[in-house]
């Protein structure tokens, strides 16, 4: 089966355990197949190399036996996951990768039923691990500044790109075959390059040793005030002609941090949609965008933003408090011109349809590609930063570019963990996201912010009720001036909402089910509910609650009911203390009237202890 590129395969004859090795490593093999994990299939390779290596080690000339349908191979997975930390430095995260590719390859491999799996073996691998992660050391965003010049820096590199290809189609355009004209004149090469009537290997025995050529030919090849080497002249010259006339892999760069910047996705996002995924609206852009990694896809619009008449600065004032500048950043015109640049180079390779970052590149064997980009060797991230004369503190990593959005989106919306993580979880927000610099200097502002929030939640209640004891007659005003909306405040005085023990201002919005169902716990949970209203005619109910409260702490434990009702019993007292003498007379008297009543659901009735 074919591996991925520069990938060794596992050779079994290479340990004893020959019979563990193979199976291991078919699983290895179809795994990497199916997922298309790519660099990542490199750690399955070095766990199984390990784990095999172990064995031999240990049980020796025992180790051809081995096998995953044997139970007997449980003690020495266990030993050998134990063992690994021996190798590695404290908290590093090795140990627990290695452990995890072998588990999840025995578990792809319980999975096919005519595979045999020892059961002991399968357990193992699908418990708990033996191991931690490690410490991660998360790396930090780039400040406000960097990302600033990031971001110029790259519409400066997008500019200089769609100029330079502009102007060297139109050079071609002026020129002929070089038979006709001359092999150092660059507008024939141009032109012979552009109409398909030369190849890199012409220009490699057609075109004179470099210490013939003309000033401005040397210059185009290796910049001004330098000469060229003459034993890679001719290559270097080819590579120029072609990054002339088509973009780089350095070149894209540019366009990942614009797309990265205006959306706020991750790098594999932003640069893994097609052009069947766009769509131009009338002010905008909707991207299908897939993320591998968690096996996402998204259809997102991103929406034309209107020039702000006052920018707000770009730096902190001198108060110290940080001013986020959302700078307009229009997704569509960075597609536009994108798919722009790259059409040519998409056209040489019709086979790539799943994404825009397509390049040129010459090959050490006169070989010219187009194929989909990949930020390695000479053009990674790092060698752009370099190009473009940015400096950064920490490391040049564009996943640091993700993490700034992030950041920002954290601080307009006040540290809010759920507006931020808007593309994934808030645990992985928490986890991956929220170190940044900037929002530990945010953090007193964002304590602040959480306090306040959770101090006007106790004030409003929203664990429990609304009581309202006012001893006066209840009118609709009462209710509106209370916080109710009109609707609701009629319907609560025409009976409409009379839950049994209190009212509810919108039952189909209960806490406890599901939005637009209706509430499945009424009345028992009334008095936990922040929809609920308690008014003085409700005091009847109340005092009937109570005493069917009473008799479940006679049937239940005092755990048990204080796990049931404990909060309920606390929230009830609290109301009835408020009543009068005279109110809790008056309301005993209905009942004894038989005018008041409790309707409970059966469920009601049959609590016991467990």
């Amino acid at each position: 089966m074919q591996l991925p590129g520069n990938l060794l395969a596992l050779d079994p004859a290479d340990y004893r355990c020959s019979l563990l090795a193979v199976q291991l490593a078919d699983e290895w093999v179809e795994y990497v197949a199916a997922t298309e994990i790519g660099p990542q299939a490199k750690n399955y390779r070095h766990a199984v190399d390990h784990l095999c290596r172990y064995v031999d080690n240990v049980l020796g000339e025992q180790a051809e036996g081995a096998s995953l349908a044997d139970p007997g191979l449980f003690d020495t997975l266990v030993q050998w996951e134990l063992s690994l930390p021996e190798e590695y430095v404290d908290g590093s995260t090795r140990p627990g990768l290695l452990a995890s590719s072998v588990r999840g390859l025995v578990i792809r491999r319980d999975d096919h039923a005519e595979r045999a799996v020892a059961a002991d073996l399968a357990r193992l691998a699908r418990g708990p691990a033996l191991l931690g992660s490690g410490d991660k050391t998360e790396r930090d965003e780039f400040t406000r500044k960097e990302k600033i010049a990031l971001v110029r820096a790259a519409w400066t590199s997008a500019h200089a790109t769609r100029k330079r290809i502009e102007n060297s189609w139109a050079l071609a355009r002026q020129g002929r075959h070089p038979d006709q004209g001359s092999w150092t004149s660059i507008p024939d090469l141009l032109w012979g390059l552009t109409h398909e009537e030369i190849t890199v290997e012409d220009i490699r025995r057609r075109v004179p040793l470099s210490r013939e050529w003309p000033p401005e030919l040397a210059e185009f090849t290796v910049g001004p005030g330098r000469m060229p080497n003459p034993t890679t002249a001719r290559m270097q010259l080819a590579r120029r002609l072609f990054a002339s006339l088509y973009p780089t892999a350095l070149d894209l760069h540019a366009f990942r941090v614009l797309l990265m910047d205006a959306t706020g996705h991750a790098s594999e996002e932003v640069t893994g949609f097609g052009e069947k995924d766009v769509e131009f609206l009338p002010k905008g852009v909707r991207l299908t965008l897939l993320k591998n990694r968690a096996r996402r896809l998204r259809h997102r619009a991103f929406r034309d933003q209107r020039p702000s008449e006052d920018p707000a600065p770009d730096v902190e004032d001198d108060g110290g408090q940080l001013t986020v500048n959302w700078p307009r950043r229009e997704a569509s015109e960075v597609v536009r011109q994108l798919m722009e640049l790259t059409a040519r180079a998409r056209a040489k390779a019709p086979h790539i349809t799943d994404t825009l970052f397509v390049n040129v590149a010459v090959r050490p064997d006169h070989t010219v590609v187009f194929d989909r980009w990949a930020a390695k060797g000479r053009a990674q991230f790092r060698h752009w930063l370099d190009v473009m004369g940015i400096t950064v503190k920490g490391d040049p990593h564009i996943g640091r570019m993700r993490k700034s959005t992030k950041v920002e989106k954290a601080i307009v919306t006040e540290g809010r963990i759920d507006a931020a993580a808007d593309d994934h979880t808030e645990e992985t927000f928490a986890g991956h996201y929220a170190q940044g610099t900037t929002l530990r200097i945010m953090s007193g502002r964002t304590i602040a912010t959480a306090q306040q929030h959770w101090f006007d939640q106790a004030l409003d209640r929203v664990d429990g009720p609304t009581v309202v004891t006012d001893t006066q007659d209840i009118d609709q005003d009462l209710l509106e001036d209370s916080g109710l909306s009109p609707e609701e405040a009629e319907s609560i005085m025409t009976g409409q909402l009379d839950m049994g023990v209190s009212h509810c201002k919108n039952p189909y919005q209960s806490p406890y089910s599901r939005p637009g169902e209706l509430c499945s716990v009424a009345p028992l949970r009334c008095l936990e509910c922040r929809n609920a209203w308690i008014l003085p005619t409700n005091l009847p109910q109340l005092l009937l609650f109570q005493a069917h409260l009473e008799r479940l702490r006679v049937l239940l434990t005092p755990q048990a009911f204080d796990r049931l009702w404990g909060q309920s019993w606390v929230n009830l007292e609290a109301v009835l203390d408020d009543r009068t003498p005279e109110e809790l007379a008056q309301a005993r008297k209905h009942i004894d009237a038989g005018e008041a009543h409790l309707d409970l659901p059966l469920a009601a009735h049959t609590e016991f202890d467990a």
